[in-house]
């Protein structure tokens, strides 16, 4: 209906001899139904060019539509300085309901916009020491969901875990499974968590099933597999599988897990700098080699190689990006709060290695903070003090955790109680809307024990649907392809959740006021509501998979 108006509203202003800048021309859904279903400034913004006050262009305007003859309408109204509102019969959200009972789930609410484009989409990206702690979730969920949109958007999409499995923190982590092992204190830089202390239990039977050493006992089977770097690469195996285990517990998953140091051991290092080199980007000062990033925005040029010949961490990432260029057309990472300053050196590499600049995006969100027991916990592997993400699914569960972490946009600081969210997660907004899905499935079950289609065929008459429930339910429905594209657009799969609950809140209310089964309604209003309650099931299969929340068909 809006690709409609848009078109009736462009060959009014025609008619009238307004050359329009259609840029500038929107068309909105009013806030209060009273005030139409439609609204346009197209007025306000061309009153101007014509030498018109904007109401007197409005009225024109207002005119020209109602005798256009358009499908579904029934009258506008000129509002405030020159807005014109367009009320429109029931029939375009009957249209709407048929379309969606049409396309289904799998096709309503999708676009074609990224068809023939690739992304490539890194998130979460924790270092293999450790697990993963909870507020690395909140990364996990916007991540995947964000993805999914992109997918449903037609983009050829690929999510990516960068795995930063080498350098100091590596040896570190080896060294304090290492001690914890031969039952010694961990290195004062080292990792204390009391995960280390189960892990190292966890080697020390491994190697103790070594038979080919005998009974030497697991700190020489430890030594002859190489000490602490075989610590190191043993407990990386075991941070990743950790990691994994938790993500795929809140529906989370990736296409690539990439290691660092394999990128490393592969030579891409030494390939990019050499084609920096060639780009003339590179030069050599005080010993050190020297990237000139200052040069596309970035504050100051950055060092690749220190004096000692060694590369600093900027030169792997500056190759794994590369890399990924190989994997989408557009690169997107999703990074914390405190990765502001890493932003433009990379865009800066990229563009130098011939990337343009609008293909390189980081979407930089604010951290978690967690509070148990009234007070603020503070998330370090090193000290220990952290709340793994699987302990907060196993206190709330996955769908609770995933929707709570897709509350707020990721732009904004977010506070997780795990105490308050524990006590309540009963009454968590994820299950209002979950149960609206499972009282649908209800529906559809008693429907078939009384002999009764669920889904009535294609071509049922719809105009029974006409009260205010009905209607605030089918206008809810309408809007979610437009959600999904703003969503996308904004990079904003909170908006998804604020939708679902919009949704859900409107099918209780018409499952309230609208009795579907009952012995008094008769067949043709029975068929309809029915039609609703499908196209409402579809609206929320739809939402929820996009948060990677299950719906459930009882509860």
């Amino acid at each position: 209906m809006e690709a409609v108006l848009t078109g009736a509203i462009s060959a009014a202003l025609t008619r009238l001899g307004v050359d329009a800048d259609l840029s500038r021309i929107g068309l909105e859904r009013p806030a209060r139904t009273d005030h139409g279903d439609w609204s346009t400034n197209a007025a306000l913004v061309s009153a101007k060019g014509v030498g018109l006050a904007p109401r007197e262009l409005a009225q024109q305007l207002a005119a020209e539509l109602d005798g256009a003859g358009l499908p579904h309408l029934e009258r506008t109204e000129v509002a405030g300085p020159g807005f014109v509102n367009m009320h429109l019969a029931p029939s375009w959200l009957h249209e709407l309901l048929a379309a969606v009972l049409n396309q289904g789930a799998e096709g309503y609410a999708r676009h074609d916009i990224g068809t023939g484009q690739t992304v490539n989409l890194e998130f979460v990206s924790a270092n293999p020491t450790g697990p993963l702690h909870a507020g690395g979730g909140r990364w996990g969920a916007f991540g995947d969901s964000l993805a999914r949109l992109f997918r449903r958007c037609g983009y050829d999409t690929v999510t990516e875990y960068y795995v930063n499995d080498r350098g100091t923190q590596m040896e570190l982590f080896g060294r304090s499974l290492a001690a914890r092992l031969a039952g010694e204190p961990v290195p004062d830089d080292g990792y204390h968590g009391e995960y280390v202390t189960e892990w190292a239990n966890e080697l020390a039977v491994e190697l103790e099933a070594d038979t080919a050493v005998g009974e030497a006992g697991p700190l020489a089977v430890l030594e002859a597999r190489g000490g602490t770097a075989f610590a190191a690469s043993w407990g990386r195996e075991r941070a990743l599988r950790d990691v994994a285990e938790s993500l795929a517990a809140m529906n989370v998953g990736f296409d690539r897990w990439q290691s660092e140091a394999s990128l490393v051991d592969s030579g891409a290092m030494d390939d990019v700098i050499e084609r920096l080199r060639d780009a003339g980007r590179v030069y050599e000062q005080d010993g050190a080699v020297w990237l000139a990033t200052s040069e596309f925005d970035d504050a100051k040029d950055r060092v690749l190689r220190r004096s000692d010949g060694e590369p600093t961490y900027f030169v792997p990432d500056i190759a794994y990006h590369h890399a990924k260029f190989g994997r989408g057309d557009r690169v997107i990472d999703v990074l914390g709060a405190d990765h502001h300053g890493y932003v433009p050196r990379i865009a800066a590499a990229m563009q130098m290695l011939g990337h343009p600049a609008e293909s390189y995006e980081a979407i930089v969100g604010q951290n978690v903070t967690l509070m148990r027991d009234g007070k603020v916990i503070e998330l370090s592997k090193r000290t220990g003090t952290m709340v793994e993400v699987r302990e907060l699914i196993d206190a709330v569960g996955p769908d609770v955790a995933r929707f709570a972490f897709l509350l707020q946009s990721i732009d904004s600081r977010q506070t997780i109680d795990i105490d308050l969210l524990s006590a309540q997660a009963a009454e968590n907004p994820v299950f209002y809307v979950q149960y609206a899905h499972a009282r649908i499935a209800s529906v559809a079950r008693r429907a078939e024990a009384d002999g009764v289609a669920p889904v009535p065929p294609p071509g049922t008459d719809l105009s029974p649907l006409i009260g205010d429930r009905e209607l605030a339910l089918l206008r809810a429905l309408e809007v979610l392809p437009s959600v999904v594209e703003i969503a996308l657009r904004e990079r904003a799969p909170h908006k998804v959740t604020t939708w679902v609950r919009d949704l859900a809140a409107a099918f209780h209310g018409f499952y309230h006021d609208c009795p579907i089964l009952h012995s008094d309604v008769s067949p043709e209003v029975r068929d309809a509501r029915l039609c609703l309650t499908e196209g409402t099931r579809v609206g929320l299969a739809i939402g929820l998979d996009l948060l990677g929340v299950d719906a459930p068909e009882a509860m």
